[in-house]
């Protein structure tokens, strides 16, 4: 038997709310809010274990400048300018946002469409570009040496860091090919091979007085890279062991290797939520373009997209300071 309890009707208005909406925010906008929160002390964590990181072996730490220098379909060093172009892409694309929201709130459709479409765009364009930029990193530009005591070394002329193809001549002689199923009747994926051999490097360094070995440690005081005398270079690369072309989760031909792992790891997560607002974008670009809004009288879904948009770009903001600038 079930027992009818009455409940008096100032209890049913406090159940429900009571009509009082905090900050005059829907529940939609409210929960966005929450979300982004709890998303923004993620990315706090994220960055202060970088930080912290970045401190313990700041000795050894790739120089950003070092790193990032590429342009698309340009040769040549650019420190930083094409990292440059994506942040005020992306950057602009929340400002085509806000003009959305803005246009939403004037409920003119056409404009909410167009700066809509421009927001995607953008985001388009750095997804792209930040895919691009992994590309580049994860193939390497140099090329470096490991030895059997973990270090990493590097080659200079002239002061400037040079690849292994500007001074190393011959061809591998070793027998080692990269296994693919063109070479061998039972495949197995293998290591790539290095296009040269250790023996290789080392006689093409010694046969070369003006390369120079260069360590991965830097001094702090002149915030260079150590580069060792011939003969040092020489004795270091007596202990070679690996030859290192690109960067992965296990060696990084930059630096140190723990540096790759929380690139791959921060910039990948950022650029899942950059993916993830394009995907809602869209969404809400053909809801606009259906009328969907204007049949609600509101475009508030716009606006609470907006926030998600304004946030990854914020966050983007943090990164690209943590990474490439400090």
């Amino acid at each position: 038997m079930e027992a009818n309890i009455a409940i008096p009707s100032d209890r049913k208005n406090t159940w429900s709310g009571g009509g009082v909406r905090p900050f005059s925010a829907s529940y939609g906008k409210m929960m966005m809010w929450f979300f982004i929160l709890s998303d923004a002390l993620t990315f706090s964590g994220f960055l202060a274990a970088y930080g912290l990181t970045r401190f313990k072996f700041i000795d050894s730490w790739p120089i950003a400048d070092e790193v990032f220098t590429h342009i698309p379909f340009i040769h040549g060093e650019f420190p930083m300018y094409y990292v440059a172009f994506m942040t005020f892409v992306l950057i602009f694309s929340s400002v085509t946002m806000v003009l959305a929201v803005d246009a939403g709130h004037q409920m003119k459709k056409s404009k909410v469409t167009w700066y809509m479409f421009a927001t995607i765009i953008g985001g388009l364009i750095f997804v792209g570009s930040q895919a691009w930029e992994w590309n580049t990193f994860i193939n390497g530009t140099y090329g470096a040496v490991k030895t059997t005591d973990g270090k990493l070394l590097q080659f200079v002329k002239d002061g400037h860091q040079i690849a292994l193809s500007d001074f190393v001549v011959g061809e591998r002689n070793d027998g080692r090919v990269t296994h693919t199923k063109k070479n061998g009747l039972w495949f197995e994926s293998g290591e790539e091979v290095s296009n040269y051999s250790l023996a290789q490097i080392k006689t093409s360094y010694a046969a070369n007085p003006s390369i120079f070995v260069r360590s991965e440690q830097i001094n702090l005081e002149e915030k260079q890279k150590i580069i060792f005398s011939r003969e040092k270079g020489l004795a270091e690369l007596a202990k070679a062991e690996q030859i290192v072309e690109g960067a992965n989760l296990e060696v990084n031909e930059y630096g140190n290797t723990i540096f790759a792992n929380f690139f791959f790891f921060i910039t990948g997560f950022h650029g899942f939520h950059v993916l993830s607002g394009i995907v809602l974008n869209i969404i809400i670009f053909f809801n606009v373009i259906l009328g969907t809004y204007e049949k609600r009288g509101h475009y508030e879904m716009v606006e609470k997209v907006g926030l998600y948009w304004h946030f990854v770009d914020l966050v983007w903001v943090f990164v690209f300071t943590f990474f490439y600038l400090v």
